[in-house]
C-alpha cells in the first residue's frame, strides 16, 4: 500500500516550502518538506509534547520541537509537524555511539524531570503500551512458548529502578548526531518510568540487534536489573504483536536473540 503523502494544503498550512519527500526509519509514515517533518496526527501525544517541551530547558541535547499551523493549531487535516534537526544515525558498532546515546538521554531526562504525568498515558492501547504495563505488573501477560523460558530467567533479575518520571523509552534510533552540534533527540516515546528503564532499553537493543559486546552494560554502568526489564519489554511487545496477528515476526530468531542477551547479563 502506498504511503499517504501530506497534501499541498497541509504543507501550506504549516508554512512549509517545497514538496514532501518520504523519510526512512520509524514506522515509515514521516515526510519532510522544507525545514519541517510531517507525521500523521499522534493525537493527545503531539499536543502534550507541544505544551510540555515549551517549558524544557535544552542543555546538552537538541530537540525536534513541534510546530503549529499559521492559525495556531497543532494538528491540521490529520497531520502534525516538527522542526527538522540536522543529524544522522551513528555507527552502532562503536561503543562510543552507545555512550553518546546514553549521555544524550540522561541530559534529556534531567531536563524533563519536573514534568507531570500526562493523563493520555492511561488510555494508550498500542502494543508497546500494553507490553510496558505487563512488565511492570500492571496487567497480566502469558508469554508464547518460544519466550517463556527466557522470560522466567529475566524475571529473576528484576529489582526496583528508582522514582518514575517522564522518560523517552525508545532512544536507540532516535538520537541523531552531527559534527559540532549536541545530539538531537527526536520522536519522543513518553512513559512514566524510572530513567534507568529507558537506559535499559538502549542496552537491550544494543545486545539484541546491534551485536554489542556482552560487557557493554558494565562499560556504560547500566544495571542488570534495568536491562532485564527492558528485554522483557521488547519481548512482551513482540508477544503483543503476535497476539494481534502482525506479519513479519520470526519468533524463534527473536527468542534466540533475547536468550543471548540474557546470557550476556549472566542470567
Amino acid at each position: 500500500m502506498a504511503r499517504e503523502r501530506p497534501s499541498s494544503t497541509v504543507l501550506d498550512a504549516f508554512g512549509a516550502d517545497g514538496s514532501a519527500r518520504p523519510l526512512g526509519g520509524g514506522q515509515g509514515t514521516s515526510w519532510a518538506a522544507g525545514n519541517l517533518v510531517f507525521k500523521p496526527d499522534a493525537g493527545p501525544l503531539h499536543e502534550w509534547l507541544a505544551g510540555a517541551l515549551a517549558d524544557v530547558t535544552v542543555d546538552g541535547f537538541r530537540l525536534a520541537m513541534p510546530v503549529c499551523t499559521r492559525d495556531g493549531a497543532w494538528v491540521f487535516r490529520g497531520w502534525s509537524a516538527t522542526r527538522w534537526v540536522e543529524g544522522s544515525q551513528p555507527d552502532y558498532s562503536a561503543v562510543s555511539t552507545w555512550r553518546g546515546i546514553l549521555t544524550a538521554g540522561r541530559a534529556f531526562h534531567r531536563a524533563v524531570a519536573h514534568l507531570g504525568r500526562p493523563t493520555f498515558l492511561d488510555t494508550r492501547q498500542d502494543w508497546w503500551a500494553r507490553a510496558d504495563r505487563a512488565v511492570w505488573e500492571e496487567r497480566s501477560i502469558r508469554f508464547r512458548p518460544e519466550f517463556a523460558a527466557v522470560a522466567r530467567r529475566l524475571k529473576r533479575a528484576l529489582q526496583p529502578l528508582g522514582r518514575p518520571q517522564i522518560v523517552h523509552a525508545d532512544l536507540t534510533n532516535n538520537v541523531l548526531f552531527a559534527p559540532g552540534l549536541a545530539p538531537a533527540v527526536i520522536d519522543i516515546s513518553p512513559y512514566w518510568r524510572p530513567p534507568a528503564y529507558a537506559e535499559g532499553v538502549v542496552l537491550a537493543d544494543a545486545l539484541c540487534w546491534h551485536d554489542a559486546p556482552a560487557s557493554l552494560h558494565e562499560t556504560l554502568d547500566v544495571s542488570v536489573a534495568a536491562v532485564a526489564r527492558a528485554l522483557l519489554f521488547r519481548m512482551a511487545t513482540t508477544n503483543e504483536r503476535a497476539a494481534r496477528g502482525a506479519d513479519g515476526i520470526n519468533l524463534r530468531d527473536e527468542a534466540r536473540r533475547y536468550g543471548l542477551a540474557a546470557e550476556a547479563l549472566g542470567l
